[in-house]
């Protein structure tokens, strides 16, 4: 068939190759190894009976591989690449088209058959495809010694010589005086070590130009007869301890361009250019940049034709920038220039590189003033690369708080000179003439007191430099403690979170600064919502519902953030204005905030929902510390499982979406209910087992799989859509825990990440059901709360407390009675601390006062 020729013939070569590779692999492994040591030469250094005896066995081993592969190689024949062709193909169609019909002959229908079978398979081969060769021998060479031998070739290739296979003539005919002789030389040329380029080889160079970097080092060896051969050069510069030309060894280094020649027999000369070293580059790659804290961010950019090995950056006091008032009027004392590190690549080229240099130089004398700043780079030579010099303010840390910002002040002009030491404590003292004003608790008041006592102390003996170190880290404690203080309550750190977000607005201050403040205000605000809800007082009613005002209006915690986010976005669009008044809105709103109970949390004991929705509350926050202590490992073992990191991302995300939803429930769900402390005590204990392994995690989630099918076992029952729903969410939520335990234990990570994120959301869908289910029955059955309140909790109404109390709705001690006659708690204990502290401040009053007053405040 003419269209098989060329597949045929391309099979055949194929063929070929295969079988030579599989019958001459040990040939030409045992050439590369006979060559390889010729290459690097070894045979000058052998004596002539170690050569002649080592040239006999390459021999003997040569032959004896090469009758090895004769042995077992045949010649492919054209009947051998058909069948591999035909091979390749389904159903062996150039066999069928070459066979002929055994039977049916004669019969017509037969052979159409036989006709229509031969013509199918004749168009099947017109697909045929040249075969590609095995040339894999791994079955013949277990050991790899192929590789071995291939490896010791390419080895001599690199850093041997071809010519040297030519000194074997040499030996072969004259023996070693062709040696003695013969005038024979070497030459290496080795650069500096930190330029990475590896030693060039004199005898495989042409003679002709040569470029090699300033500083390389060429050793020459001159081997026969001494004179035979001499060294002319004029790249090291040398006029002093010049060898003579004709030493058998010479050494020198290049230091400038010349000619380098070997005069003589088979001699060579270059013209040697000597590449100087490129001094570094650095440059300010942007604007320096700081937050609130005073962590400044200065990027930079070096570059250098080898790499940059150090730098630093030079800080210098720009005394014509500073505005010479006050403090600073005085001449300053000597400061010297301050020198950092600059940071330098880890790994990888430091030839062109970008890194940003992050400090926090707040507590440096020059911090808040105006300096000037210097970038400087040193290579591996030694040579120097600096920046232009720009003059810029040091950040520095920003206080907002009055007292804490004076204080700081009179730092920087006492560190400024020691002179000003006299006015720094008139200051001071004038600052805490009225400590009832400006201080919020005892402890600044008085450690302000004492650091001016010091302070004037010393200024009659004279300052030394220890005793203004004592001082500046004292007044800088007591700035940071009155910036952000001791705080008694949450209501406090919110008042303080509000006046710095209303002096960032006034100042303005920079994005970064915003968002910082505003994450602080969010924290406080929770923090103050979660007092709120602690210290909540019962209703009065007994019932379900909050006792809402008439005017009142309700609030969020969505809303809340909404208003919050509000107030950030005008503040970065510059409607300081707007975002002002959004901010005093706010304030109002917190300042008047009520937090209510939500719904289905009476004053009397829960009711079986209740308990439910509170039992599974903790085993969703239980499965989820679990879930993350799951990914930690994870992340420690060095596993990067997508599907572990998507399950872990969605547990995570599903738990803040929930968290809101869930907020009052958890919040209010803090009681001392039997069913609560065996939960929590429960989970406690699985986490008290030891360490992380994956046994101790198998072991608590089967102890949150048992728990969760406890809690199902006490469901209320409850009617409709929405309970077979929570049933149905609850189950797959077991089943998810089971799987979960199970990658646990056999040690899969990522599948256990995936069971529990499954686990996350039938749990979440779970409590939603089932709340939908408890607010369908309350609907349908309303007061059946209180009356079971009423039934379960023996509540008895005329009965009072020892101290003339009524006794509250809930049944145990205590009073649901406002004792303060409406007036606002916290405001009230506010102002008893105020008057507490400013009563302890007062020096006229008896000791045994004072001390009782101080043991109030450190017991409140």
């Amino acid at each position: 068939m003419p269209h098989l020729k060329r597949p045929v013939l391309l099979t055949r070569l194929g063929l070929l190759a295969e079988r030579a590779t599989r019958a001459f692999w040990p040939l030409w492994s045992m050439c590369f190894v006979i060559l390889a040591p010729l290459m690097f030469g070894w045979q000058d250094r052998l004596t002539l009976e170690a050569f002649w005896g080592l040239s006999v066995l390459a021999v003997l081993g040569i032959g004896i591989a090469l009758v090895w592969g004769i042995r077992r190689f045949t010649w492919p024949t054209e009947s051998d690449a058909v069948a591999r062709l035909d091979a390749s193909l389904p159903g062996r169609p150039i066999a069928a088209v070459r066979d002929t019909q055994a039977i049916g002959t004669g019969d017509a229908a037969s052979e159409a058959v036989w006709q229509a079978h031969v013509a199918r398979m004749r168009r099947a081969s017109e697909n045929a495809r040249a075969v590609q060769p095995d040339l894999r021998v791994s079955d013949r060479d277990p050991y790899g010694l192929r590789f071995i031998a291939l490896l010791f070739f390419v080895c001599a290739l690199m850093f041997g010589s071809v010519l040297r296979v030519g000194s074997v003539s040499e030996i072969a005919q004259g023996g070693t005086q062709t040696l003695a002789t013969g005038p024979v030389w070497e030459g290496w040329v080795t650069p500096p070590a930190y330029t990475g380029r590896p030693t060039l080889y004199l005898n495989d160079i042409p003679p002709g130009p040569l470029r090699v970097p300033a500083g390389s080092e060429i050793t020459l060896r001159l081997y026969g007869e001494v004179g035979a051969l001499t060294v002319d050069e004029t790249v090291s510069g040398r006029t002093t301890d010049i060898a003579p030309a004709s030493d058998p060894e010479q050494r020198f280094v290049v230091t400038q361009s010349g000619r380098l020649a070997i005069s003589g027999e088979r001699g060579a000369a270059w013209d040697v250019t000597a590449q100087a070293d490129a001094a570094p580059s650095v440059s300010f790659n942007g604007e320096i940049d700081s937050d609130a804290m005073g962590e400044l961010q200065q990027p930079f950019a070096a570059t250098d034709d080898y790499g940059v090995e150090t730098g630093f950056v030079t800080i210098a006091l720009d005394l014509d920038a500073v505005d010479r008032r006050y403090g600073l009027a005085v001449d300053p004392d000597p400061i010297d220039p301050l020198v950092i590190d600059l940071p330098m690549p880890f790994s990888g080229d430091r030839a062109d590189f970008e890194e940003v240099l992050i400090e926090n130089l707040s507590e440096h004398p020059l911090a808040n003033l105006p300096v000037t700043m210097t970038l400087t780079v040193t290579d591996a030579a030694g040579q120097d690369g600096s920046s232009e010099t720009v003059p810029m303010t040091l950040p520095g840390r920003r206080f907002f708080q009055p007292v804490a910002r004076a204080v700081i002040e009179q730092r920087r002009d006492l560190m400024w000179s020691h002179g000003n030491g006299r006015r720094i404590a008139q200051v001071l003292r004038a600052i805490s003439y009225t400590p009832e004003d400006l201080f919020t608790n005892q402890t600044t008041y008085l450690r302000l007191r004492q650091i001016v006592r010091n302070l004037e102390s010393y200024n009659t003996e004279g300052l030394t430099e220890d005793q203004e170190l004592e001082l500046t880290t004292a007044l800088w404690e007591l700035a940071i403690q009155l910036e952000e203080g001791t705080l008694a309550d949450a209501r406090e750190r919110l008042r303080r979170a509000q006046e710095r977000l209303e002096e960032a607005m006034r100042n303005g201050a920079s994005d970064e600064e915003i968002a910082e403040l505003m994450n602080e205000l969010r924290e406080a605000t929770r923090d103050y919502m979660q007092m709120l809800a602690d210290q909540m007082e019962p209703g009065e009613s007994g019932t379900d519902q909050p006792d809402m005002a008439q005017n009142s209006q309700e609030m969020s915690q969505d809303q809340l953030q909404a208003m919050m986010d509000r107030i950030e976005e005008l503040m970065q669009e510059g409607r300081m204005a707007e975002a002002q008044a959004l901010m005093e809105q706010l304030n109002q709103m917190l300042e008047n905030m009520r937090i209510t109970q939500g719904e289905g949390q009476g004053d009397g004991p829960r009711t079986p929902g209740q308990q439910s929705m509170q039992d599974l509350a903790d085993t969703l926050r239980e499965q989820q510390e679990l879930s993350d202590d799951a990914f930690r490992d994870l992340q420690e073992q060095g596993q990067q499982g997508q599907q572990g990191q998507e399950g872990q991302q969605q547990g995570q995300g599903q738990q803040q979406g929930q968290g809101q939803q869930q907020g009052q429930g958890q919040q209010q769900g803090q009681g001392n209910e039997p069913g609560n402390q065996q939960g929590q005590g429960q989970a406690q204990n699985q986490q008290g087992q030891g360490g992380q392994g994956g046994e101790s995690l198998a072991q608590r989630q089967q102890a949150l799989r048992d728990e969760l099918n406890r809690q199902r076992g006490q469901l209320p029952g409850l009617p409709g859509d929405a309970g077979d729903r929570a049933a149905q969410q609850l189950d797959r939520a077991e089943g998810a825990m089971d799987g979960a335990e199970q990658a646990l234990r056999d040690g899969d990570l990522g599948r256990a990440i995936d069971q529990q994120a499954e686990a996350l959301d039938a749990l979440r869908g779970g409590m939603q059901a089932l709340g939908e289910a408890l607010a369908q029955n309350e609907q349908q059955e309303p007061g059946q709360g209180q009356a079971q309140g009423e039934t379960n909790g023996q509540v008895q109404p005329s009965r009072r407390d020892p101290l003339g109390r009524q006794l509250g709705n809930s049944g145990q001690f205590g009073s649901d009675e406002n004792m303060l006659q409406g007036e606002d708690t916290y405001r009230r204990a506010e102002e008893l601390l105020d008057e507490l502290r400013r009563r302890s401040g007062e020096q006229n009053r008896p000791q045994v006062e004072r001390d009782y007053l101080n043991r109030l405040l450190d017991r409140f």
